[in-house]
């Protein structure tokens, strides 16, 4: 059962405990990551707090790690506490949401910025903060994410037919890590194209795998090769000189699982989207994680899903 905030001394009881986290839930998957956590104290919408350390959880949209209370009796003594922790904050607005935004208004001013690719990481930390109730704040200037709220919102671009770019944009963004120019990549499930739009860019080599086949002006770009053919009918071997595998093919994780071990053998890189159900079982994830170099992440730009990669280019 999680804690009432109605007369509750928050200070004291964080004092207590040794350690504690919250976690951010991206909307519409709260009751996801409510399963994978364990010991919540508190929870308020998509913000949960638990005892302990970072636990392994994969539905999270941001982590403030060693979060702490202030008990403050003005805006002003409240804003001055937050300003001696961090020089940045975003405020995630809980309760008492207008007494929170005069306090924000009170801290250093920033105007999140739309972020074109390629781009670097932002490298000012980003603190995270909120109102346990009139007199306290629950804050942490040591946040995962160096985004507000984990949200990364990119200058976009109409050229390819649909918005799934954005994730491997956020990928690349995040893992410090693309293809080079010339570099043969393989997609599978390429239609209509949006990826391989995104690889093109980057002076890749594409291989573009689908039985339905690309939008005419993404097959018609420089360096890509369509195939019109089952993805899953697709070997190792008849690819050796492939440098990158992705997939953003709609399909259960088993069989996706089931395609990838053979390249798993190889000096390849891999990344690929694991697609749910509601119901899926997300035990599989863990046979993911099993694997040697493995990682799983979730990005913003991701529905239900989540993206493996093994990364053996450094």
């Amino acid at each position: 059962m999680f804690l009432s905030q109605q007369a509750f001394v928050w200070g004291s009881f964080l004092d207590s405990m040794d350690e504690c986290t919250a976690y951010l839930a991206p909307e519409g998957l709260e009751e996801a990551l409510e399963s994978e956590l364990k010991e919540i104290i508190w929870r308020s919408g998509r913000l949960f707090l638990a005892k302990g350390a970072l636990q392994n959880v994969h539905w999270v949209q941001n982590i403030w790690f060693n979060p702490k209370t202030i008990s403050f009796s003005s805006i002003s003594e409240a804003a001055k506490a937050l300003r001696q922790l961090g020089p940045l904050w975003a405020y995630f607005p809980n309760k008492k949401i207008r007494r929170g935004e005069l306090i924000q208004a009170k801290l250093p001013f920033f105007r999140p910025k739309l972020i074109s690719f390629p781009s670097a990481l932002p490298t000012v930390p980003l603190g995270s903060w909120t109102l346990l109730d009139e007199k306290t704040i629950l804050c942490s200037s040591d946040c995962g994410s160096p985004f507000v709220h984990g949200e990364l919102h990119f200058v976009e671009t109409k050229e390819p037919p649909s918005r799934a770019y954005l994730k491997l944009w956020e990928f690349f963004l995040k893992v410090g890590l693309h293809p080079n120019e010339g570099e043969l990549c393989l997609e599978l499930g390429a239609s209509p194209g949006s990826w391989t739009w995104v690889l093109s860019q980057l002076r890749a080599d594409v291989i573009a795998v689908d039985r339905a086949p690309l939008s005419p002006h993404i097959q018609k770009l420089q360096d890509v090769t369509f195939l019109k053919k089952d993805a899953f009918s697709i070997k190792p071997q008849d690819f050796p000189d492939v440098k990158w595998v992705f997939s953003d093919v709609i399909c259960f994780p088993k069989k996706l699982l089931s395609w990838i071990e053979p390249w798993l053998e190889l000096k390849v890189n891999l990344v690929c989207t694991l697609k749910f159900q509601d119901r899926d079982d997300y035990s599989v994830i863990k046979e993911f994680e099993a694997i040697t170099g493995g990682r799983i992440l979730r990005l913003f730009h991701h529905k239900h899903e989540l993206v493996f990669c093994r990364l053996v280019q450094s």
